[in-house]
C-alpha cells in the first residue's frame, strides 16, 4: 500500500513537472512570436485598407490615423467599437474608410469597410467578415464575383437616391441570381456609410460637403 502510494506521489509530480515544462513552451514560443504574428496582423489590415485607397493616393499611415466610432447613434449598424481610417496627402484629408455592418444579410451580419473620398464619391467597399451562402450570396467578396466593384464611382447623387437598391426594386444595382437578400442588405449599408459621412464631412475633412445644397431661405 505504501508503495503504491509513493507510485501516485511519483507520477504526480512527473504530470506535474510536465505540465509545467509544457507551459513554459508555450509560453515561451508565444513571446517569441507576439511581435511576427502582431507584424503580419498589421500587414493584413494594411493591404486591405491599400486596395481601397491605394498608397499613391495618400502619404501617411492610415492605421495610425484613425478615430474610433462606437455602436449606436451613427446609424452603421455596428456591434462594438470600429476604427474609422483617415487617408492623407500632404495633411489634407482626402478619403476615409468607414466600418458598417449589413445587419440584415441572408445568414447574419455582413461586415463591410467602405473607402469615400473627399468629394462623397466610393473609393472602394470590401466585405472583411460575412458567413452568407456559399454559391449566391457570398458573391459579395471579391474572391467570389467582381460584383462589389460596382459601387467604385457612386455617391448620394449618383445613382439618385431612389434608385439606391437593386433592380428587383427598382434600384440601380444588380441582385444575385437566386438571391436578393444580400446584395438588398449591403447596398442599404453602403448608402448608410455615404450618408454617415456626408453628415461628418467637416470634422472628418476640415471642411463642409460641396455635395450638399445650400439650404433655402
Amino acid at each position: 500500500m505504501q508503495l503504491l502510494g509513493q507510485s501516485i506521489t511519483r507520477n504526480s509530480a512527473l504530470l506535474a513537472l510536465f505540465a509545467l515544462c509544457t507551459a513554459l513552451l508555450i509560453g515561451g514560443t508565444w513571446l517569441a512570436t507576439r511581435d511576427t504574428i502582431a507584424l503580419e496582423q498589421r500587414h493584413a489590415e494594411e493591404q486591405a485598407l491599400l486596395e481601397i485607397v491605394p498608397r499613391e493616393r495618400h502619404d501617411n499611415s492610415m492605421l495610425d490615423d484613425t478615430r474610433t466610432l462606437q455602436p449606436g447613434g451613427n446609424d452603421l449598424g455596428l456591434r462594438e467599437a470600429r476604427p474609422l481610417y483617415i487617408a492623407r496627402q500632404s495633411g489634407d484629408a482626402v478619403a476615409v474608410i468607414v466600418p458598417v455592418v449589413a445587419r440584415d444579410g441572408y445568414s447574419g451580419d455582413i461586415e463591410l469597410i467602405v473607402g469615400v473620398n473627399a468629394d462623397g464619391t466610393v473609393a472602394g467597399v470590401r466585405a472583411v467578415k460575412h458567413r452568407e451562402t456559399p454559391g449566391l450570396g457570398d458573391k459579395v467578396d471579391l474572391r467570389k464575383s467582381q460584383w462589389i466593384l460596382d459601387f467604385n464611382g457612386k455617391s448620394l447623387t449618383n445613382p439618385p437616391p431612389a434608385q439606391w437598391g437593386v433592380r428587383k426594386d427598382g434600384g440601380a444595382f444588380d441582385q444575385f441570381t437566386g438571391a436578393t437578400i444580400t446584395p438588398r442588405a449591403v447596398v442599404a449599408a453602403v448608402q448608410k456609410a455615404l450618408q454617415f459621412v456626408q453628415r461628418e464631412h467637416a470634422s472628418l475633412f476640415g471642411k463642409p460637403d460641396a455635395t450638399q445644397k445650400e439650404p433655402t431661405a
